[in-house]
């Protein structure tokens, strides 16, 4: 199992989560990260980091985020990995509570 990041992600880009990771899983897109699943080892240090409670295990996704397993599976080889934190989005407070993102995924 790996874990996942999810839909709070996406218009936040908070990456604190980037700075604990031990083994570099997350890529970063233009307006959402996302992890490896061949790189994650699923020690859990970027769940308490993120601020947006936006990654969980693969086997507690919630039923209506069950697509961001396959969008992290799908996008991680596609996007630059991301090692070092950085700031997050400008407007990433103003959407990090809005449910209904995916439309807003940039690819």
């Amino acid at each position: 199992m790996t874990h996942v990041v999810l839909e709070s992600c996406i218009r936040c880009k908070y990456t604190d989560c980037v700075d604990v990771c031990p083994v570099d899983c997350f890529r970063e897109g233009p307006n959402m990260l996302v992890i490896d699943p061949d790189e994650c080892i699923d020690c859990a240090v970027c769940i308490p980091e993120c601020p947006v409670n936006a990654i969980l295990p693969e086997e507690d996704v919630p039923s209506d985020q069950l697509a961001f397993i396959k969008l992290n599976a799908e996008l991680s080889p596609k996007w630059k990995s991301i090692t070092k934190r950085k700031p997050a989005l400008p407007d990433a407070d103003e959407w990090k509570d809005r449910k209904g993102k995916l439309s807003e995924l940039i690819r």
